[in-house]
């Protein structure tokens, strides 16, 4: 029970992370690619459809998230 309690507090952390820090031009489309990516898993290939972009550009906004995110989560 303890485990499950803890990620979901780091779930919360992330969704606050992401819709804090995610910002710009694109952020809506931005904060949803990641969310989608991060929380249901869903592939690069079906997110880049789902979005109308290239896979390339799909995993260059991932993972450029991934660092803005991360960067704003303590330990």
């Amino acid at each position: 029970m303890e485990k499950y309690k803890n990620r979901e507090i780091q779930r919360d952390k992330v969704e606050y992370a992401i819709y804090q820090w995610i910002l710009g031009r694109n952020a809506e489309r931005n904060r949803a690619i990641v969310s989608r990516r991060l929380f249901d898993g869903i592939k690069f290939e079906d997110l880049a459809d789902e979005f109308n972009l290239s896979v390339r550009r799909t995993k260059t906004i991932v993972y450029n998230c991934y660092d803005i995110i991360f960067r704003h989560i303590p330990d």
